[in-house]
């Protein structure tokens, strides 16, 4: 059973997808920084200094910030998802399909054939399967 798990992990897939998931981590983090640290402000400064930028309150005189419509933050998070969606796109899914593609019409190798060392052992293993079996002592 353990080995099976081994086997699991060190697939090449599972590998390749963990470290995709820590950069795509990390890249998030540097993107939400981007937006809240320059993006948000330039943001901020369209709208009246008043609400804090592109924000309104629906019930001014209400002392507490309970109804501000932070139209900021939506803006700032939309634009966290457009360029971490455009830097998946164009460094991940274009060059993809363009490979995809390449080896549809014949200019990208397939993956290749079995080595002479691996088809020699299917032949041993196949000439082994078709050899009677040995009678052994009787006990």
């Amino acid at each position: 059973m353990i080995k099976g798990f081994k086997d699991f992990i060190m697939r090449g897939n599972v590998v390749e997808l963990a470290i995709a998931v820590v950069i795509g981590a990390a890249f998030t983090t540097v993107v939400t920084s981007v937006t809240d640290g320059v993006i948000k402000p330039l943001i901020a400064a369209i709208g009246s200094p008043e609400a804090g930028g592109m924000n309104f309150e629906i019930r001014p005189s209400v002392a507490d910030k309970a109804t501000l419509v932070d139209l900021n933050g939506l803006v700032t998070s939309l634009l966290n998802f457009l360029i971490v969606a455009a830097v998946v796109y164009f460094l991940i899914v274009a060059p993809m399909n363009a490979l995809m593609e390449r080896r549809r019409r014949g200019e990208e190798p397939e993956p290749a054939t079995p080595s002479e060392d691996i088809l020699l052992l299917q032949e041993i293993r196949d000439l082994l399967r078709d050899r009677p079996l040995e009678q052994g002592p009787q006990r």
